[in-house]
């Protein structure tokens, strides 16, 4: 028995599963084509890739598999050169930790803090993937028409009833209603992150009677029941992220995955002091007195580019008190298993909970 809804049927999808995105490692090229093989949408995070490398991994997938795949990008808009008198604060802020990994003092950082979006969304367009997502913004109209030229169907990200239906009034094909609970940087682009962070199962409910493209449900689902859950308040499709972190073909650091593993309730709060933005992460030293002393930071994502250095010499070292270990709140439900596994497993305690709730109902 398989579990599709009609929008993983039109995507070419057999499990109505999506692989988050994550951007700067864990979607890896490998968790892609692992994911898409497996009947799921194995996406990629580009926010922080260059158009050829972009073009290079996708080529990779296609090696691997024809099943679909997605790209996803941060749309959200860049600062300009931030003089170097304005970034002092925050490079003294993380001085101590570089002196700390063995790597020289902090240095200024300089414009661009990211990838040029307009050659990303033309390298999008060269590779056409079956679907393209946004994230912490929308994409003009001109954009999405070129898209769908491409045969390329578009969603976005939605913290909140008012960016659903914002997404919805410029065309794209469908949204992603992040819950509060989600890992990673928040959405939020129309209202304050921090005012933007309505449970998963209320948002899901609140945009899928709010627009009538389809909904993916986002932010704390980690296994079948979850998506049996989304799927009942009217999402299409369930995108899981911090699911596929400790998956062997995840691109994240050891360390992170081991940690998820051990993770216990509460143990998951949002930071900025990493890139710029609000995100979900697992607590660790670097968070805790970066918040304590109202560490300065800079507007991202120029505020990534100054805690870069540190977090690579973090990984290769295995210190976790200096990485960004982005993790929904439903970490402690995390499982090490191969890609393809996770996906058949959760597509079959998803059923198993739908027929679970079936024997539920009974004639009066």
């Amino acid at each position: 028995m398989k579990l599709s809804t009609p929008f993983s049927k039109a995507l070419g999808l057999s499990s109505p599963i999506i692989q988050a995105p994550m951007a700067g490692g864990p979607s890896s090229q490998e968790l892609v084509a692992a994911c898409s093989a497996a009947g799921a949408l194995g996406s990629f995070g580009f926010a922080y890739t260059q158009p050829e490398e972009m073009k290079k991994q996708s080529a990779f997938v296609r090696s691997k598999t024809d099943r679909p795949f997605g790209i996803n990008l941060f749309t959200s808009a860049q600062p300009g050169q931030i003089d170097a008198g304005s970034q002092r604060g925050a490079l003294d802020a993380v001085a101590g930790y570089y002196k700390e990994l063995g790597l020289p003092p902090p240095e200024t950082v300089n414009a661009p803090y990211a990838p040029d979006l307009d050659a990303q969304l033309g390298a999008v367009e060269e590779i056409a993937p079956r679907v393209f997502t946004v994230h912490l913004s929308d994409l003009p109209e001109r954009n999405l028409r070129k898209l769908k030229a491409k045969n390329i169907l578009a969603g976005g990200s939605a913290t909140c009833v008012a960016e659903a239906l914002r997404l919805e009034s410029l065309g794209f094909d469908f949204v992603i209603a992040q819950g509060g609970e989600a890992g990673g940087h928040r959405g939020s682009y129309l209202r304050d992150p921090y005012e933007s962070l309505t449970g998963t199962l209320a948002l899901v409910r609140l945009v899928a009677r709010a627009v009538r493209i389809p909904v993916v449900a986002a932010g704390g689902i980690m296994d079948g029941a979850g998506i049996a859950a989304a799927l009942a308040l009217g999402a299409q499709l369930a995108q899981l992220g911090t699911a596929f972190i400790p998956c062997p073909e995840s691109g994240a650091p050891q360390v992170h995955k081991d940690l998820l593993l051990k993770s216990t309730e509460d143990d998951t709060q949002l930071t900025e002091k990493f890139s710029g933005k609000p995100a979900r992460g697992l607590s660790n030293r670097f968070m805790a007195e970066m918040a304590a002393k109202n560490a300065p930071q800079l507007a991202f994502p120029a505020q990534n580019s100054v805690t870069g250095k540190m977090r690579q010499a973090a990984a290769k070292a295995g210190r976790p008190d200096f990485l960004a270990l982005w993790a929904g709140q439903a970490a402690p439900l995390s499982r090490a298993l191969p890609a393809a596994e996770l996906v058949a497993m959760l597509a079959a305690e998803a059923i198993e909970s739908i027929q679970k709730l079936k024997g539920m109902v009974h004639e009066s």
